[in-house]
């Protein structure tokens, strides 16, 4: 597979970069938070979801960088932001616009950890790196539906 490469600037944008980021990896030494230039990076190893369902089914993580531009302000929930060490499972991403085309993204981890970026517009950038290593696993989510 080739690396990826994102650019997101609107809703259906992010929900692409957020599929492939689920289930990504990210410590918490590893989110870098920079005021003074409005950006949020992080880097994350990210679960090569398209080629364990669509190549040879083989599991494989993939070092991947993630910015966020336009960052306004950044608080987090849940999460032990001095723990640096601490390894965090990346769910999802989503954004709620409030004040077009400004709002709130949320990156939701596992364990019910939560980073929210107030930004003035979604401005956002998927890149790997080049790292790629074979992982024994593959992620599995339970289903929460109840029965009919």
């Amino acid at each position: 597979m080739d690396q990826l490469k994102l650019v997101a600037l609107d809703r259906d944008d992010l929900e692409i970069v957020a599929t492939h980021l689920q289930d990504a990896h990210v410590t918490v030494g590893d989110i870098h938070w920079r005021p003074q230039e409005k950006r949020l990076v992080m880097g994350l190893d990210r679960f090569d979801w398209e080629g364990a369902v669509c190549e040879d089914g083989h599991y494989r993580r993939r070092r991947t960088a993630l910015r966020f531009d336009r960052v306004m302000a950044c608080k987090c929930r849940n999460l032990e932001c001095q723990a640096k060490d601490r390894l965090l499972n990346l769910l999802t991403i989503e954004f709620a616009e409030t004040a077009s085309p400004g709002g709130s993204v949320v990156l939701i981890f596992s364990g019910g950890g939560e980073l929210r970026l107030d930004v003035e517009c979604l401005e956002v950038e998927l890149a790997d790196l080049g790292p790629v290593w074979d992982t024994t696993a593959c992620p599995a989510h339970v289903d929460q539906a109840s029965p009919a």
